[in-house]
């Protein structure tokens, strides 16, 4: 029985490529479509649905390894994948690892026994996860984070950057004693956005302090105990810089218990733009990130790394942009 493979060796074309002309995607073009439509007449081959699921024939899935489902960045990151995926006739399977390790892991334990073509995975910073990938030869693009200690095609936002802009934004504002909630130590995006908050209160010439920095979880819980902390001391900041959305949340709960309003008592800046920010008395500033260009520019690189049409691994770093509204104008 004819394979997929063999149809890609008749026709001279990659698999995704065979894949996608079989599926009649109009981004094929048509002399390819036309040569491998020949090819598989030629070879009498019919795509067979649970054949697919083999490893030595080309599987038609995706598994994409998200931290946490419920974060609209991540949301629209999965977009991205899928309609990029979809297009070139993959389906796509959602898994929420809540930036545990041991969840993490079993994940791809699950996509390594269904066989999915390839892993699209943020890390958790377990550095077993990138070498049993590595080790059963599937290919990974990590997103929003880098692969600890191995190289693979990686797509992130220059957050140290953004948070160094969004700390100027406060200090321009008139804000002298500007605070930071970030995530745990030991992730990527939360100490990157730590040292670019460092890095804007150094050139706005403003004091640095471990009294003005809190980190917890990624969530709106531990950042409300969190910024109660901030709020309640003696020399309370007067501005933050938080996190994520999912922080941000729990920052309003706290400014709105201690009777505080952003911007005007407590200027706000926070990572991403949900699309709640806006509704806001005053509307958030938000740091956005192009989060779904991540999710479609890290699908098309795992499509070529399983066509083969990629060797030699990439890290793309993209800019993020600060929308500045009134929760952080006096």
């Amino acid at each position: 029985m004819a394979t997929i493979n063999d149809v890609a060796t008749r026709a001279g074309v990659s698999t995704a490529t065979v894949s996608r002309a079989l599926n009649g995607k109009e981004t094929v073009d048509p002399e390819l479509a036309g040569r491998v439509l020949a090819a598989a007449e030629e070879l009498g081959y019919r795509p067979n649905g649970p054949a697919r699921n083999l490893r030595k024939q080309e599987t038609a899935v995706l598994a994409l390894i998200i931290s946490d489902v419920e974060n609209p960045f991540f949301t629209a990151i999965a977009r991205g994948v899928e309609d990029v995926a979809h297009e070139a006739g993959y389906s796509l399977v959602l898994c929420n690892s809540d930036d545990t390790p041991d969840k993490e892991r079993e994940y791809v334990d699950v996509a390594l026994q269904e066989r999915v073509a390839g892993v699209l995975l943020s890390p958790t910073g377990s550095p077993g996860t990138a070498e049993l990938l590595a080790r059963h030869r599937t290919p990974v693009v990590a997103v929003d984070r880098p692969l600890p200690d191995r190289a693979s095609d990686t797509v992130l936002v220059d957050n140290r950057l953004a948070a160094k802009h969004a700390t100027l934004h406060l200090a321009g504002q008139g804000y002298s004693r500007i605070g930071c909630l970030t995530g745990p130590s030991g992730v990527p995006t939360a100490d990157d956005r730590l040292a670019g908050y460092r890095d804007g209160l150094r050139a706005a010439k403003l004091p640095s302090s471990t009294s003005l920095v809190r980190r917890s979880k990624f969530k709106a819980d531990g950042a409300q105990q969190a910024a109660h902390a901030l709020l309640r001391q003696n020399d309370p900041p007067d501005a933050l810089l938080v996190g994520n959305s999912a922080m941000a949340v729990g920052v309003l709960e706290a400014l709105a218990a201690l009777k505080l309003k952003p911007g005007r008592d407590v200027g706000v800046v926070a990572f991403d733009d949900a699309p709640w920010t806006t509704l806001l008395d005053p509307p958030l500033s938000v740091v956005a990130q192009p989060a779904y260009d991540i999710g479609a520019l890290a699908a098309r690189l795992l499509l070529d790394r399983i066509s083969g049409d990629r060797e030699e691994t990439s890290t793309t770093t993209l800019s993020a942009h600060l929308v500045a509204r009134g929760s952080s104008s006096r």
